[in-house]
């Protein structure tokens, strides 16, 4: 990048967000940066009012653009976005996210400082319901995403995957996009073909972007379900990828079947062990997230942590998508 201050796309896939879309496309119209930034919004055939929100929109303001996304799939529109973005910088945006003012000029400013071809930040979970925030705290604690550390911040410096992502648009073009197969973890996989063409992808934790989680148990069992059957998929596509905290769910849910086995044998005490462990573990954290947040919304804790490993350990045992698949 040449410019100081490189023109700007910030490309946001959307489907059925009426309730979170305007509130996104507010946060990067409030951006502080010094050069010239676009939005591109693709909407995946919405039917709950989203497109009559897109249209009011962009109709007062000629920064705002959107078009349709006719598969309604993530990878696909944020595709689609990109092709009718102008930007040498390509700023990725959800319809549940909100930008802090200054973050696209921190993301470019860590561009160019660091020659990185993809900067990302911390996925600041908040909640507003009991249990939303319930999520958020598991969403943001070790127990609940492991060493995942754009979930809770820490030092910044290279890494394997970061939340979102700015990246230089020559560099993404190159690496291929984003895998429109993939209905979840296409981020992740990206990032991996970055990092294979000899890109760095970085960690900047004041990079903090509010992420809203799902409001309901019965919805956050179908979030990580998802992402764990998506995840088996990327791992049969780069099995070299592979770290341990994507192991460790679907190993939980084996323990727990096999105490389910045991509990119907003469090894009847040992079916105990793993429930019993994983319990106890479960009750401290709650004990430590209650003196955290002050919040009583935190004794929803152990519900929400048991509902995103059981979930995405099920669904990387189950995965039947196969490599290649456009399911």
């Amino acid at each position: 990048m040449t410019s100081e201050a490189p023109p700007v796309s910030v490309v946001i896939p959307v489907r059925n967000e009426a309730a979170n879309v305007a509130a996104a496309i507010d946060s990067v119209l409030r951006q502080d940066y010094p050069g010239d930034l676009e939005v591109v919004i693709a909407d995946g055939m919405s039917s709950d009012g989203t497109r009559e929100i897109l249209e009011q929109i962009s109709a007062g303001n000629t920064a705002v653009r959107w078009v349709d996304n006719p598969t309604g799939k993530t990878p696909s529109g944020l595709n689609i976005a990109i092709e009718m973005s102008r930007g040498d910088i390509i700023v990725r945006c959800d319809g549940h996210s909100e930008l802090p003012p200054d973050y696209v000029s921190i993301a470019v400013a860590t561009l160019q400082r660091t020659g990185a071809v993809n900067v990302g930040g911390v996925q600041h979970a908040l909640g507003i319901k009991p249990m939303q925030r319930a999520v958020a705290y598991a969403m943001s604690s070790r127990i609940g995403v492991g060493d995942a550390q754009f979930h809770y911040g820490g030092e910044g410096g290279e890494t394997d995957t970061v939340y979102l992502g700015v990246f230089r648009r020559d560099a993404l073009v190159a690496a291929g996009m984003f895998e429109e197969s993939l209905a979840r973890n296409q981020d992740y996989e990206l990032n991996i073909r970055l990092r294979a063409n000899g890109g760095k992808v970085w960690f900047e934790p004041r990079l903090r972007v509010v992420y809203r989680p799902r409001t309901t148990l019965r919805l956050l069992w179908k979030q990580y379900f998802e992402y764990g059957t998506w995840k088996r998929r990327v791992v049969r596509m780069h099995p070299e990828s592979t770290r341990l905290r994507q192991l460790v769910p679907p190993l939980f849910v084996l323990a727990l079947a096999t105490s389910a086995i045991l509990a119907f044998t003469v090894l009847r005490p040992l079916a105990l062990i793993v429930p019993a462990a994983y319990a106890a573990l479960l009750a401290s954290a709650t004990l430590v997230q209650l003196a955290k947040t002050r919040d009583v919304a935190a004794l929803l804790f152990p519900a929400a942590v048991a509902t995103m490993h059981i979930s995405w350990g099920l669904g990387f045992l189950t995965s039947t998508v196969a490599t290649g698949s456009t399911a």
